[in-house]
């Protein structure tokens, strides 16, 4: 098992590999798994690389950020404008029925509601939000209903977390119950956690994923 003093530089340097960031503005501290990230950004794609490479370390548990962010010299946007580029971006992707989805725009905070038939959806028009400037937040409140009455498969799900290179699966338990989903047992970092939900996900007729994996790291 990582020492506190290892796991925070091995954050450290996970933070200085992405290109968007400088290691300067983020503070790291470790203490028992526990990665808590500090600083100041200007932008919220900024907060979300910190986070995710510090997901991305062998021996993470759980990720807490302070990360503030401050536009600068930067012109902060409206929320309407902001409103209109979130739309404007959709219409250029073609993952996102943009016609499903609505969206409230609150002093940067960026809330999306409605219903779509994959979680790949939701997710896109997720990502799409996270790079606009001006955005200080997003809440993704969009639910999954799908149109596929197909049985879940607990095989495909199993077979597709075997093919995934970056996750070990002789750990990780698969249930399905209807159209839903639970995965329970042990992985090596936060990373896996969140890629072996994305796969089950992905398997068609799934309406919802819980994810009980617990995050272990022994070496």
């Amino acid at each position: 098992m990582k020492t506190n003093e290892e796991l925070q530089k091995d954050v450290q340097n996970a933070i200085k590999w992405e290109p968007l960031l400088s290691a300067a503005e983020i503070g790291v501290t470790a203490k028992d798994g526990v990665i808590t990230l500090s600083g100041s950004v200007n932008s919220y794609a900024k907060k979300k690389h910190a986070e995710h490479a510090a997901k991305n370390v062998a021996g993470v548990k759980v990720v807490a950020e302070t990360i503030d962010i401050n536009f600068g010299s930067l012109s902060k946007k409206s929320d309407t404008e902001i409103a209109h580029e979130i739309v404007n971006a959709w219409q250029w992707n073609w993952e996102v029925p943009e016609d499903k989805i609505k969206v409230k725009v609150e002093d940067g905070w960026v809330t999306l509601e409605g219903e779509l038939q994959w979680n790949s959806q939701k997710e896109a028009a997720n990502k799409s939000v996270e790079h606009l400037m001006g955005v200080t937040g997003v809440s993704n409140n969009i639910v999954i209903k799908s149109e596929a009455h197909d049985r879940v498969e607990k095989a495909a799900i199993e077979d597709a977390l075997t093919r995934s290179w970056s996750i070990d699966d002789e750990e990780i338990l698969v249930k399905v119950k209807g159209n839903n989903v639970t995965l329970s047992g042990i992985v090596e970092s936060i990373y896996q956690k969140d890629e072996a939900g994305r796969i089950a996900w992905n398997a068609p007729g799934v309406l919802s994923v819980e994810n009980e994996l617990l995050v272990e790291y022994d070496c």
